[in-house]
């Protein structure tokens, strides 16, 4: 499904607190696993319980030594909001795939007026001259009828999961979503899950 390369994947995941940003990395991992893939991980949250920035750096292949992306290395940006997938642009490759939830966190220092939150075409924008290959996702809205936002992380990572160069089949990522979710709610992430594979496959940027 996918043009990247298939001997390593440097995935970038970015957002702030709250959204469920490393239980979704958690996952992917544990997905590359169950394909026999090396994987190596690290992650960082900046005041994450305050809506801080939150990031996840995944590098994945038959052998790997360091989990960080250096920039322009990333294959994949998944951006849960949208000011973070600016603040991290330049992570991404040339060339790269970038998805990003297209949701406004303002920060405490535009809450406070001191700036201003850009604008979409401003973030879209800061993309154009490294890749064509962005998707901005209204994963907030395709989830609300869901009855949990808390659900977002996991449609994205459904989302993401079809431009992988990992042949995951559904049987595989369920047994991923089941060994790190609650049985409360694996229902309603199961549903989130394929709903983001389905809003992907009707995308035509690959």
């Amino acid at each position: 499904m996918s043009d990247l390369d298939q001997t390593k994947q440097d995935i970038l995941m970015v957002g702030v607190g709250g959204q469920g940003i490393i239980l979704a990395s958690d996952i992917l991992g544990e997905a590359a696993l169950e394909k026999g893939l090396d994987i190596k991980k690290t992650d960082t949250l900046g005041m994450a319980q305050r809506g801080g920035s939150v990031t996840s750096h995944l590098r994945i292949g038959q052998k790997v030594w360091s989990p960080l992306t250096s920039p322009a290395e990333a294959d994949i940006l998944l951006a849960f909001e949208k000011l973070e997938a600016a603040r991290w642009v330049n992570y991404l490759k040339p060339g790269g795939l970038a998805i990003i939830n297209n949701l406004a966190i303002p920060p405490l220092s535009i809450s406070l007026g001191s700036q201003k939150y850009p604008g979409d075409q401003e973030i879209l924008d800061s993309f154009k001259q490294r890749t064509s290959r962005l998707c901005l996702v209204d994963g907030s809205g395709k989830i609300a009828h869901l009855g949990d936002t808390r659900t977002l992380n996991i449609f994205m990572l459904g989302f993401l999961s079809t431009f992988l160069p990992l042949d995951i089949d559904s049987a595989a990522w369920e047994s991923c979503l089941r060994k790190q979710l609650p049985s409360r709610i694996l229902d309603i992430n199961l549903r989130a899950f394929e709903k983001g594979r389905e809003e992907a496959l009707s995308v035509n940027i690959r």
